[in-house]
């Protein structure tokens, strides 16, 4: 067999678990900040929800520029070299590694996701500065300790990470649960450490039905929560300013517009 035989295998196991019948978040999120890797059956129930609630296009694009105004503070102004991202999605611009490194070229960055699309384009996550690391670890949410172990073999755990979760803990169905994966996750990074959450929030009727439509799609549902249950990811933490606030409104650059969704940073103490 030739060297390349096996990355053939491992390409066409990748593309076998790929469902194209039903719409997954994270192409369905694609769609919607203006990407390509998506399938007709994403941008259907893309459409659909555009009908129900524009503002879910809003919230998709506006919660991208909260990750890179979060990234760009914590490795500018807070020093932070080491970057865990939790449901990384599908590579767009200005991916945590990107925003990083433009800041700090040493940033090392490990990114997690279990799904297939998502695996099939993470050497797009994979490049870095000559300073610096990427990596990417194909892991499920529901395992934070291996999560952990794994993210080891590239970050130091026992000088400070910012743990990233974006748009990612709707999937879990039980808020109790959610909360328990963020604290078991937090419990194996060291003071210092940051936790950064965005997502969307039950906070219109519009948004609430956009949901309900999304879970009917017939992909796996993504649950939105009320401010007050975002704000309880961050227990025990330092928030830093302003606090768990709309994603538009966390150190806008720019005039500042109102969407349902809410996020912050917070500091272990």
């Amino acid at each position: 067999m030739s060297d390349q035989d096996p990355q053939l295998a491992a390409a066409a196991e990748i593309r076998a678990r790929i469902d194209t019948t039903k719409p997954h978040s994270a192409r369905f999120w694609n769609y919607f900040v203006g990407g390509k890797d998506n399938y007709e059956v994403d941008r259907e129930i893309g459409d659909q929800i555009k009908e129900i609630f524009p503002g879910l296009v809003d919230v998709a694009r506006t919660s991208r520029q909260f990750l890179g105004r979060a990234v760009r503070h914590l490795a500018g102004e807070q020093g932070v070299r080491q970057f865990l991202d939790i449901g990384t999605g599908l590579p767009t611009a200005d991916n945590t590694h990107e925003v990083a490194q433009r800041v700090a070229p040493d940033a090392r960055i490990v990114y997690v996701d279990n799904d297939p699309m998502v695996l099939a384009h993470a050497r797009a996550l994979l490049t870095s500065t000559p300073e610096g690391e990427t990596a990417y670890i194909d892991a499920d949410f529901y395992e934070p300790e291996e999560i952990l172990k794994t993210a080891a073999s590239t970050l130091d755990l026992s000088q400070p990470v910012a743990l990233m979760i974006l748009n990612t803990l709707g999937h879990v169905a039980d808020y109790d649960q959610a909360r328990s994966l963020v604290s078991r996750l937090m419990a194996g990074l060291p003071s210092g450490s940051y936790l950064v959450i965005s997502d969307s929030t039950a906070t219109s009727d519009g948004m609430i039905a956009a949901s309900n439509a999304y879970n009917e799609s017939g992909a796996v549902p993504y649950y939105v929560r009320s401010v007050e249950e975002i704000a309880g990811f961050f227990d025990g933490l330092e928030l830093a300013e302003p606090g768990v606030v709309q994603v538009t409104e966390w150190r806008p650059e720019s005039e500042a517009s109102t969407v349902d969704a809410y996020g912050g940073v917070g500091r272990k103490p």
